[in-house]
């Protein structure tokens, strides 16, 4: 494991982007750190609450992201280099349907709340209490640093220099490189998940709070216009082994495309697993990945939903 050079706590945290904060740690490139970050409700969601704590959510406390981290000789144009080395899972998290956000939001405005537990030395699959047992894979949902623009920018949109990403590819070994636009960068991070489908299509994965250990480096001149990343493994192989139940959507839109996937996925799980549609929702959300399957067969372009089989082996 990669020696740690600082540690920052939960409590040194901030609810949106904004170049004024003054930061809490200084590094040098070469340097890690290792986090202490809360979940996305920042402490509003326990491992007891109801959906009433849903519905009496406080959105300004939404998102709280740890930092900011001031990186030695970071100028703009330059990019900051994060591989991500480790992560210390709590054993609990939440997905939830928050009424007004999500890919079908029109389509179920009740709130609803699943509570998850799992093996945070193991990571073995959390069992989901409608059915099934859905992989784990830690990843950090919010990595970004601040904007040229002064002011406070909200942290719910992913920007060009990262934030809200929700790339759950960003896991263990992962490095992600992040162009640079004031002095220092000003790196902070949050929103970690136990696991995620690509899309987290009900607005919400199995959001866990949990300690994670980042190096950080620079690139010099590296003029990013927005975020890359590299993988040092394959990606999928936590979800692959039993193949995949796949529905499609198929629209000149791709944001029609994807609702009419993930539509008929949550009809599928209702019909093959006997599932209440708001509990495939948020389930999709967790392990069912979104894919563009082709943008060039004008006008009508074709988004499946890939949903993994091994969540009910």
């Amino acid at each position: 494991m990669q020696k740690t050079n600082h540690t920052i706590h939960a409590g040194h945290h901030h609810y949106g982007w904004d170049r004024s904060l003054p930061p809490i740690l200084t590094v040098a490139p070469g340097e890690t750190v290792e986090l202490d970050i809360q979940d996305a409700s920042s402490g509003q969601l326990t491992p007891d609450s109801t959906v009433a704590d849903v519905l009496a959510f406080d959105f300004s406390r939404t998102n709280p992201v740890t930092g900011p981290i001031y990186i030695e000789g970071a100028e703009p144009g330059d990019a900051v280099k994060l591989t991500v080395q480790h992560f210390q899972p709590s054993g609990w998290g939440w997905t939830a349907i928050i009424p007004g956000f999500g890919l079908l939001a029109d389509q179920f405005p009740e709130a609803a709340l699943h509570i998850w537990r799992y093996d945070s030395q193991a990571l073995t699959p959390a069992a989901y209490g409608p059915g099934g047992r859905v992989p784990l894979k830690p990843f950090a949902g919010t990595i970004g640093l601040a904007l040229a623009e002064p002011g406070l920018h909200s942290v719910v949109p992913p920007r060009r220099v990262g934030g809200n990403l929700d790339i759950r590819d960003l896991a263990v070994g992962s490095i992600l490189y992040l162009p640079v636009e004031v002095a220092g960068g000003l790196l902070s991070i949050g929103d970690t998940h136990a696991a995620q489908g690509d899309g987290e299509v009900c607005g919400t994965a199995i959001e866990s709070p949990m300690g994670a250990a980042f190096t950080i480096d620079l690139v010099k001149g590296a003029n990013l216009k927005f975020p890359h990343f590299e993988t040092s493994t394959p990606v999928t192989n936590h979800l692959d082994r039993k193949g995949y139940y796949v529905t499609t959507g198929i629209s000149p839109d791709l944001m029609i495309g994807a609702r009419e996937a993930v539509s008929g996925m949550i009809d599928w799980l209702g019909k093959a697993h006997q599932m209440d549609a708001a509990e495939a929702y948020m389930l999709c959300s967790v392990c069912a990945d979104l894919r563009i399957s082709e943008v060039v067969d004008m006008p009508n372009w074709v988004v499946s939903c890939y949903f993994p089989k091994v969540v009910f082996e």
